[in-house]
């Protein structure tokens, strides 16, 4: 009979062979449904936190950006916190409705300041409407091609000449309107930047 003859010189037949237990390797351990989970959930909080961060940032530019609605934006970036993001503040506690709801409010507010604000000063300084899109024309060339300065001075500038070119108004009469409308752009971006920095704050207060 055939067998087959062990390291120890014990012949073992073909049935005694079969009949030996075979041994398995170790599978390593399946992954548990939370483990597998984990990496989705991260990349996810990953996607959700640098999204509001940049609505934040977006928010804050249109701030100054006639072109941008900066406060809804920013709001939009505590917004997708509220409904998607898992952080909370020092105290441990997540995003309230409340806070979400104060803010909003603000948001309208402000937007709509942003509108009568420069259009009031304006006027009280005997300003045309011509001042008005004076300003904003005078921002947006002065953004592109003088940056920061351009943002400060051109509003004025722009005002005073659209005064004269289209109000028909001497240099005299146009200077004060050019500054009422100048004050009144500066009040409304000032409102604007203060609650868009507000939620930029609470935009990384939540993010933790």
């Amino acid at each position: 009979m055939l067998g087959a003859t062990s390291t120890s010189g014990i012949t073992l037949t073909k049935a005694e062979i079969r009949n030996i237990p075979q041994t398995k390797s170790q599978d390593p351990k399946p992954k548990t449904q939370t483990q597998k989970q984990a990496t989705p959930t991260l990349m996810v909080n990953v996607i959700i936190i640098t999204l509001a961060i940049f609505l934040g940032i977006i928010g804050i530019i249109g701030c100054v950006l006639p072109v941008i609605p900066g406060p809804p934006i920013s709001w939009a970036g505590m917004l997708i916190l509220y409904i998607w993001g898992h952080g909370t503040n020092s105290s441990g506690e997540p995003m309230s409705t409340r806070l979400l709801i104060i803010w909003c409010v603000i948001t309208a507010v402000v937007t709509v300041l942003d509108y009568l604000v420069p259009s009031y000063l304006t006027k009280k300084s005997g300003g045309s409407v011509y001042a008005s899109r004076g300003a904003l024309a005078g921002l947006l060339i002065g953004l592109l091609f003088f940056g920061p300065l351009g943002i400060v001075l051109g509003p004025m500038l722009g005002a005073f000449l659209c005064e004269i070119i289209f109000g028909q108004k001497t240099a005299g009469q146009s200077i004060v309107p050019a500054l009422g409308a100048f004050v009144g752009f500066l009040c409304g971006t000032g409102l604007k930047l203060i609650a868009s920095g507000m939620m930029m704050y609470y935009i990384f207060v939540y993010i933790r």
